[in-house]
């Protein structure tokens, strides 16, 4: 018999238990032993979790259980459960968390810690969906070129909703927030920081990069309105939050932003709180993981296959490898990211204007690929929207200063990245 702690018992840790009690047989068939959760640890003892397990409100007591075989870490944060996870190592507890944060500042530090005992994480990651698995075994003969990944719900919910029904950003976010898909703060959601902490975690698997979210490019999709859905639809895009991971020459670029992409791809035809993360190997291609990538059941989902597979003794390395993986790859820095743009920009509605757009940008070598016009409520000024080839990042948010300083510009100038 295997015996669980749980440290968190909310929605998730409640899902484990109750899973691992009604689905016992089939798990214990699948795993070769019994899997039991002795405890669980809580912060308000008083509010019922649905569990007919201990319950505790010191998280020592399962860290320090000489009874318990492994620990499931579901607290959230970042610096209690890294102490705790520590302690637990240390103890030589094999550990399992579904807490993205932790990993995104302090998972080569626990790899050190953990050396041969395991640590799994497939539920850190877009939920139920099994990617940590595929890019750290059934990938294992590729050397991945690129991974793009709608890994934040409620981003492509609301998308969704402004694309297909012709919601406006703050009605949707109120209807994301009613629903319980947004917090009362939603930053970590609309400001692209929680799926950058997914997106460190699988380019650490795919590169060995070593990079904090204060490394990346991230943003999010506050500033996105109709007019940018109507473009999108106008010229064949899909608009989406990725978390984008691209091997160029020596370098990788890591970075999470509204993008354009086309409509035919895979990844564009997700919909809703899904998720989806597609990955190209130098092998094998593009293959594309789809599924739901939070909630209780199925982000439980994902926590007790990691069980499984250490009762199983199969876990291997905590990142995939054994000793350095891509020798010389370089995390690129934001300024040097190459790709094409999309820009929104209001200007004075006469003869002359266009060109000394066109002109300005091209003292930074930017060309315009495609233009659309559009008319506003006042008569002398026009939106005028358009797109790049490609260019580095760094040219094009100088020609943005240079633009917005001109006298025909009015307001501020909206950008949106493009991939193709």
């Amino acid at each position: 018999m295997v015996k669980i702690g749980i440290l968190g018992v909310g929605t998730v840790g409640a899902s484990v238990a109750k899973i691992l009690e009604e689905n016992g047989d089939i798990i214990e068939a699948r795993a070769g032993k019994k899997i039991v959760v002795k405890s669980g640890v809580v912060k308000n003892l008083s509010k019922d979790r649905g569990v007919s397990i201990v319950l505790s409100d010191n998280p020592l007591d399962v860290v320090n259980d000489p009874e318990i075989d492994i620990v499931v870490e579901l607290m959230g944060g970042v610096e209690e459960p890294y102490a705790l996870v520590k302690k637990a190592l240390e103890n030589g507890k094999s550990v399992v968390t579904a807490n993205k944060a932790l990993l995104a500042y302090h998972r080569y530090e626990l790899q050190e810690i953990a050396g041969d005992i395991p640590l799994m994480y497939e539920a850190s990651t877009a939920g139920g969906i099994p990617v940590i698995g595929a890019l750290r075994n059934g990938l294992s003969a590729n050397h991945i070129e690129s991974i793009q990944g709608i890994m934040n719900g409620t981003c492509n919910y609301m998308l969704t909703k402004m694309i297909n029904e012709g919601a406006q950003y703050d009605d949707i976010l109120k209807e994301s927030q009613e629903l319980g898909y947004a917090e009362a703060d939603p930053t970590f959601d609309v400001g692209g920081f929680d799926a950058s902490h997914k997106l460190l975690i699988l380019a650490s698997i795919a590169y060995g990069i070593d990079a904090k979210p204060e490394d990346i490019l991230i943003e999010g999709i506050e500033n996105i309105t109709q007019t940018d859905v109507a473009f999108a639809k106008e010229f064949g895009y899909e608009i989406k939050l990725l978390g984008i991971a691209k091997k160029v020459g020596e370098g990788v670029e890591l970075r999470v932003h509204a993008t354009m992409i086309p409509q035919e791809s895979m990844i564009a035809k997700v919909d809703g709180v899904m998720n989806a993360v597609t990955i190209i190997g130098d092998r094998v291609g593009e293959t594309m993981y789809y599924g739901p990538g939070a909630g209780g059941d199925a982000t439980a989902s994902a926590v007790i296959a990691d069980i499984v597979d250490i009762v199983r003794g199969n876990q291997g390395p905590m990142l995939g490898y054994k000793k350095g993986l891509e020798s010389g790859l370089k995390l690129l820095s934001p300024n040097d990211i190459i790709t094409q743009y999309y820009l929104r920009l209001q200007v004075d509605d006469k003869s002359g204007v266009l060109a000394v757009i066109t002109s300005t940008l091209g003292e930074f070598g930017i060309s315009i690929e495609a233009m659309l016009q559009k008319p506003t409520k006042n008569e002398e000024i026009a939106k005028l929207l358009f797109t790049t080839h490609h260019c580095k990042e760094s040219k094009m948010q100088d020609a943005m200063a240079a633009l917005s300083k001109l006298d025909v510009v009015h307001g501020e100038i909206a950008m949106m990245r493009i991939e193709k």
